[in-house]
């Protein structure tokens, strides 16, 4: 195709065309310099401009570009045009992972990483323009609802004014100040209501109107409303049965929240899967039509080749599925954005000035070690801490000498780990991992899983038949269950290859993650080995239950069934090791946490929240042997683990151990705080039920005791609260250092509304202030509170609604820590009685059991889907004596209309004749008795019920 022509030889910026055109001048505005260049497109050119690889057109001076460098905390990579399926790594300032950032609870100090961040992309941009591109996917809004998750470390935290806040921050500081050039165009991830891995691409988020406005869009809403982001990027889930590349929303409310124009991107591979795995489309002109339609701008797809793209895109347009405004109006999406860049100016724009030397400069690594520092919460603290210069410690634990990168962050330039942070301050410092080191026999042979070489072709196999350093491993007990074992003779770690094994990688690495075993023991004391390789899930894997087995003395993959048995052998115990050193120190440091890649990340949720077994037994046996033992859990997610003395931090960069030595000696005071809850239990609801009010989950609707609280974080001095006072709309709160060191206290503010006609959050966060105060300093502490900050989402009448209500106002240092209270009476309304005789959205009920949340048609809408037994409710209402339902069902069917409940009286039986499709509504009547209270809609067969009314 024509298109095709513009890529090839094209792939740098062209020199300036030798005429000025009017959109490459800065004097001019935006509008109208897009206005310009878009009508000096061809169709074929502006076709190729929605894709992520952005072709140059030198008969106009306009260069390559690429979207989608990932800067989620720090620059991390990104794919060159000539070699796009291999990552190219950035190697600048690794900041601490996202839910860290969050964890300062300190927006200020966010922008400032966010402008650093910004600074680098442009150093990067400076050295090679098409690799790294200036529009930034970052930062993640999405929810932490679920500490399970895979990609919890990306997101900042379970509440939304807390993430708004964050993004906003993170947001502001990637464009730089500038009123109209951006430094860099930050997208946000991942609209909307993303927060599980497994089957993303096939998996409904049921999302209940109320949680939809009250919970899930705000964060997005706080950030592209303080125009902090430049667009979103649509996720891979479904919403309520229509993927979210499709989703209306992304044109309408998303855009709805600025007068800037955004610029919204698919995600990788996201419309093929429309087709290929969702089966939501027929073929692809209609799916890539209808992905425009739905409000996203280009297109993420099949690496550089922009060519599948616009062959369908073609073909949608000579099809009438779209025409030449709808690719217009996304094209000014992009060259408004670039044009925001500099892209289009003659000098390049103001920021065009960063150059590499940004890049990791002194100034960056020390806003590092300052955010690690701030980002450390420490969860216990049994007097030990901080420590007052001991001259030994034994330091020991799988992360005391360590660091890992995740698959979001770049390479670390540098690394200071904890044991390293530790040694620059305490004289006698021994260390350990901690770690078991196994020989594993199988039982059968008497032979032992044995290394046979460090390369490719070299698979492990049963040779030895007494353990040498090539049959033993070192067995590190991660999270979930999940363990790595690294060689002792070649230092590399057991995988799987395909359906055999080999030790020829150093680290966890990968999209799929093959390092990764679990040890499963049987009755009988032998174990089985299985396979937990991020692959196992894939179809083509065909192999889901995958074991070590062996066949002819040779190792394999293969089914449960056939696994075979082994004995665990401890040729040295490691965790006695680092027991007899701590007996030995004045204290001791046991450093133990997750690993990024390993039982959980994008792709792969977690089982469950459990720290690994072995890395337990290293600290009950360090704290028996030494009771000023210090607990460092390095984590990107919650776990159950406790301990009297306890500090977490996540994977915090390449300042990580500066960071933990000084909160760790008091250098600094640590003020962290969590940005989610950590549950005291592994016994949660499906990770894949998203309506919080029925699970239960957060510190919104929670009401059981968690670990630890959202918001929960101790210091090493004390702070006193008094006179809490509301004013107007104003909340104000005297804070007081109680104590005897400088510190930081986060105040919280939330609020409960006790009376509402709707089921309201345990608590909400209104507001938070990181404050600095000296040994004696008080300060008052105000809050602005606005009385449509107290609205709620009325779906009665599908608008936001004041309540005439009494609200608990509460202040403290955490959740659970509430330090002072009193009350706020708000004039406002009062809900009136539900009139069932207009047309009334089956989605807006009050309450539901076991029906699905359904889209109504491709295009937009919503329905309710049931079957024999599910219901939903329609509470508080009057209604009348001819009932009228839209309905949808393949084969017919009917629903009961009972009054008070599910099984109250029947006032009418309505019979659902077949509509022949799930998209093709029918109307069923029935005549019941009018009256008031609550209607109940029992399924009896399965339908859906897009709307009703019960006229009188």
């Amino acid at each position: 195709m024509a298109a095709l022509t513009l890529v090839g030889s094209l792939i740098t910026a062209p020199a300036q065309a030798a005429q000025d055109y009017p959109f490459q001048n800065p004097g001019l505005p935006l509008e109208q310099r897009v206005g310009d260049l878009l009508g000096r497109l061809t169709l074929q050119e502006k076709l190729s401009l929605l894709h992520q690889s952005q072709p140059a057109i030198p008969r106009l001076g306009i260069g390559y570009h690429k979207n989608g460098t990932e800067a989620l905390h720090g620059v991390a990579w990104s794919n060159h045009l000539d070699d796009n399926w291999n990552q190219k790594f950035a190697s600048g300032t690794v900041f601490p992972q996202a839910v860290g950032l969050a964890g300062t609870w300190d927006p200020a100090l966010i922008k400032k990483v966010g402008a650093a961040v910004g600074d680098e992309v442009r150093g990067y941009n400076a050295v090679d323009p098409v690799l790294w591109g200036l529009q930034v996917w970052a930062p993640v809004v999405d929810l932490l609802r679920d500490p399970r998750a895979g990609r919890n470390e990306e997101g900042y935290s379970e509440d939304p004014l807390l993430t708004g806040a964050i993004s906003t921050a993170y947001g502001k500081g990637l464009q730089g100040d500038d009123p109209f050039y951006l430094k860099a165009a930050p997208v946000l991830k991942h609209y909307l209501a993303y927060n599980n891995e497994a089957d993303r691409s096939l998996t409904s988020s049921n999302l209940t109107p109320k949680l939809k406005h009250e919970y899930y869009e705000p964060a997005f809403k706080a950030a592209i409303s303080a125009n902090a982001a430049t667009g979103v990027m649509a996720s891979y889930n479904l919403v309520n049965g229509r993927p979210n590349h499709v989703n209306a929303d992304l044109n309408t409310t998303v855009r709805s929240w600025t007068d800037k124009t955004l610029y919204n991107v698919s995600d990788a591979w996201g419309p093929h899967a429309l087709t290929d795995l969702e089966k939501y489309y027929d073929n692809k002109p209609e799916a890539f039509a209808a992905v425009l339609k739905a409000g996203l701008d280009s297109y993420t797809i099949d690496g550089s080749d922009i060519g599948p793209m616009v062959q369908n895109l073609t073909a949608a347009l000579d099809q009438g599925l779209i025409t030449e405004a709808d690719v217009d109006k996304a094209v000014r999406g992009v060259l408004s954005i670039r044009t925001r860049l500099g892209h289009f100016d003659p000098d390049g724009g103001p920021y065009k000035k960063i150059t590499k030397d940004v890049i990791n400069s002194d100034a960056h690594k020390r806003l590092n070690r300052e955010t690690a520092g701030k980002a450390a919460v420490l969860l216990r603290n049994s007097g030990v801490l901080p420590l007052a210069k001991p001259k030994s410690a034994a330091v020991v634990g799988p992360l005391a000498g360590k660091l890992y990168q995740d698959w979001y962050s770049g390479r670390f330039p540098y690394q200071v780990t904890p044991l390293d942070g530790i040694k620059e301050r305490v004289p006698g410092v021994t260390t350990g991992e901690g770690l078991e080191r196994i020989a594993l026999k199988h039982l059968d042979s008497g032979k032992y899983i044995t290394a046979t070489g460090a390369g490719p072709d070299d698979n492990a196999a049963l040779t030895d038949t007494v353990p040498t350093a090539a049959s033993q491993w070192d067995l590190t007990d991660w999270t979930g269950g999940v363990s790595t074992l690294r060689n002792a003779g070649n230092g590399k770690l057991l995988g799987g290859d395909w359906r055999s094994l080999d030790t020829d990688d150093a680290e966890p690495d990968g999209w799929y993650v093959s390092q990764q075993f679990a040890l499963e023991k049987q009755s009988d004391g032998s174990y089985l080995v299985r396979y937990a390789g991020y692959e196992t899930v894939e179809s083509w894997f065909a192999l889901p239950d995958a074991y070590v087995g062996v066949s002819d003395g040779a190792l394999s993959l293969v089914p449960k069934a056939q696994a075979a048995r082994f004995g665990k052998e401890i040729v040295s115990d490691g965790v006695a090791a680092a027991a007899a050193q701590a007996a030995k120190a004045e204290v001791a440091v046991v450093v133990v946490g997750s690993h990024p890649f390993v039982a959980g990340r994008e792709f792969r949720d977690r089982d469950n929240l459990q720290l690994g077994e072995g890395q337990r037994r290293l600290i009950e046996a360090v704290r028996k042997a030494n009771p000023k033992t210090v607990v460092v859990l390095e984590t990107s997610y919650p776990v159950v683990v406790d301990a009297p003395n306890l500090l977490w931090t996540t994977h915090a960069g390449a300042e990580t151990g500066h960071a933990v030595a000084d909160v760790l000696f008091g250098d600094v005071n640590p003020a962290g705080r969590l940005t989610q809850t950590w549950p005291a239990t592994d016994k949660l609801p499906s990770i894949r039920d998203y309506d919080l009010v029925k699970t239960g989950m957060t510190y919104l609707y929670g009401k059981g005791k968690p670990l630890y609280a959202f918001g929960h974080g101790l210091s090493y001095t004390s702070f006193a609260y008094q006179g809490l006072n509301v004013q107007g709309e104003k909340v104000a709160v005297k804070v007081t250092n109680t104590g005897k060191v400088k510190g930081d206290e986060v105040v919280q503010l939330y609020t409960h509304q006790r009376d509402s006609r709707f089921e309201q959050p345990v608590k909400q966060l209104r507001g938070f202030q990181r404050i600095t105060l000296n040994p004696g300093e008080s300060r008052t502490v105000t809050f602005p509170l606005k009385k449509s900050d107290l609205a709620v989402w009325d779906h009665t009448r599908g608008k936001w609604a004041v309540e005439t209500a009494t609200h608990d106002v509460l202040v403290g240092s955490s959740s659970d820590r509430i330090r002072q209270t009193t009350t706020l009476r708000v004039s406002g309304e009062t809900i009136p009685v539900r009139d069932l005789t207009s047309t009334t959205r089956a989605m807006d009920f009050d309450d539901y059991s076991g029906v699905a949340f359904a889209d109504a048609s491709k295009a937009g809408g919503e329905t309710v889907e049931g079957s024999a037994g599910d219901w939903i409710a329609f509470t508080g209402a009057s209604y009348g004596s001819r009932l009228t339902a839209s309905v949808a069902s393949v084969g017919g069917g009917a629903f009961e209309v009972r009054s008070g409940s599910p099984t109250g009286a029947l006032l009418a039986t309505v019979r659902v004749p077949a509509t022949g499709g799930i998209y093709q509504y029918g109307t069923a009547n029935a005549t019941l008795k009018g009256g008031k209270g609550s209607l109940y809609l029992v399924f009896k067969g399965d339908l859906r019920i897009r709307d009703f009314a019960v006229a009188r």
